[in-house]
């Protein structure tokens, strides 16, 4: 689960997550698809670009 804004700024970013999830899965580039999403900050960059979804590994454990 995507934090639903950025840790630093504050700005919402979640709404982004899922076009760079399913872009970077075609293999597009990282910081072709953020520049259109028009996220330039780098705190907000890093949000996206280091995300781990592990919902699913906690899952079990409910």
């Amino acid at each position: 689960m995507i934090p639903v804004r950025c840790f630093t700024c504050g700005k919402p970013i979640s709404t982004a997550w899922e076009e760079f999830k399913v872009r970077k899965e075609k293999g597009e580039d990282p910081k072709k698809i953020l520049d259109d999403l028009k996220i330039s900050r780098y705190c907000c960059r890093r949000m996206l670009l280091t995300h781990k979804e592990i919902i699913d590994e906690l899952n079990p454990y409910n």
